[in-house]
């Protein structure tokens, strides 16, 4: 809805997923517990495993940088991930949260999208897209709440090979009474 190009929106609403499964992220191989986890250890291993990201996202995805930062008007602004994507002719910026959906990360984001539209963006490319990567959110609620931003962002959702296995084994009572 927030961008006035029809063929654009679709491209755009056919690049990203609502969840994506970061298989290369494994907290048991980390030495985590996975209530341990903060943002950093996430993007840590997406960094390192920066070909495999981009290739959970699509097509035409380049990386810029993580961390990246930003003084406006003496605010410092610190991008988790940044990209460029050849395709939609636009900076994507992914801001990883750790923990379920708050509406302040739409805020923090539109931030970042005006920052980069003044300082980054150049002649013929598009606005800057968004895409709080968080661990959960409930779709409905994230729907209401964008529907005044009027910035192109988006909400989705990661989860690591561990908890997708956790989904699909019995749990640990269930197991134990399988084994008897």
């Amino acid at each position: 809805m927030t961008i006035p190009d029809y063929k654009r929106a679709f491209q755009a609403i056919q690049m990203f997923k609502n969840e994506y499964l970061l298989e290369y992220i494994n907290v048991e191989q980390l030495g985590e517990r996975d209530e341990d986890i903060d943002e950093r250890v996430v993007e840590n291993e997406i960094v390192h495993n920066v070909k495999n990201f981009i290739m959970t996202f699509g097509r035409g995805f380049t990386y810029l940088g993580n961390q990246v930062h930003y003084d406006k008007l003496g605010h410092d602004h610190w991008v988790d991930l940044l990209f460029f994507n050849r395709v939609l002719k636009s900076l994507v910026v992914i801001e990883l949260k750790k923990g379920s959906f708050k509406p302040a990360y739409l805020g923090q984001l539109a931030a970042y999208l005006r920052v980069l539209d003044d300082e980054e963006r150049i002649e013929g490319e598009n606005p800057s897209l968004g895409i709080v990567l968080c661990k959960d959110a409930d779709r409905a609620y994230v729907e209401y709440v964008l529907q005044d931003y009027t910035r192109p962002m988006g909400v989705a959702t990661y989860k690591s090979n561990q908890e997708k296995l956790k989904e699909l084994l019995p749990d640990e009572d269930e197991m134990k009474k399988l084994l008897k």
